[in-house]
């Protein structure tokens, strides 16, 4: 093994710990099983093979995100990535997830947040499921605290627009079955 390669007990207890977290903020990224899968992976083995010496667990924590952040986007600007069609929207591995996580893949306010646009989506993702305040993701992002308050508001303002238009959707849609079924 070489010398600057982690303890498996360091990677048993980095991964034990913020895994799940990992693989929940690559899937809000990437919206793809597959995908998410194969950025957790390349970011623990980044981790494995980085010789950062960490503060304190949240100083990892940070790191994680960070690099699972950086990955997802290199993964969506790659080549390959812009000429594979993704065939996995559906994709059976979500019934691998937890009961909360399909829960959460269920819900159309998460559709919802899947459709914006990836700079706004990252914000929610971590203000509203991971619960960082606004200034930990400022710090995170390497930006302004206004930054990701106007970006949390313009994503807000969003998912209040699409989530009302989808509300009208349904109800057209129940007024459309209701006739029929009165007709009959």
């Amino acid at each position: 093994m070489d010398e600057n390669c982690r303890s498996e007990s360091f990677m048993e207890r980095a991964m034990g710990a913020w895994g799940p977290m990992t693989y929940r903020l690559a899937l809000s990224q990437t919206r793809s099983t597959c995908d998410a899968d194969d950025v957790v992976q390349d970011v623990f083995l980044k981790l494995f093979k980085d010789n950062t010496c960490f503060r304190s667990d949240e100083h990892l924590k940070a790191w994680l995100i960070r690099v699972t952040i950086n990955r997802c986007r290199e993964l969506r600007r790659s080549a390959w990535r812009r000429r594979v069609f993704a065939t996995d929207s559906d994709d059976p591995a979500f019934t691998s997830l937890e009961a909360p996580e399909q829960e959460l893949f269920a819900n159309e306010t998460w559709a919802a947040v899947g459709r914006l646009p990836e700079h706004l989506r990252l914000i929610v993702h971590l203000h509203y499921y991971e619960g960082y305040s606004l200034e930990d993701i400022a710090r995170m992002l390497d930006c302004k605290p206004t930054t990701i308050r106007t970006r949390l508001h313009r994503a807000r303002k969003r998912l209040k627009l699409d989530l009302e238009q989808e509300a009208e959707r349904e109800a057209i849609e129940l007024g459309r079955v209701s006739l029929a079924d009165e007709r009959r």
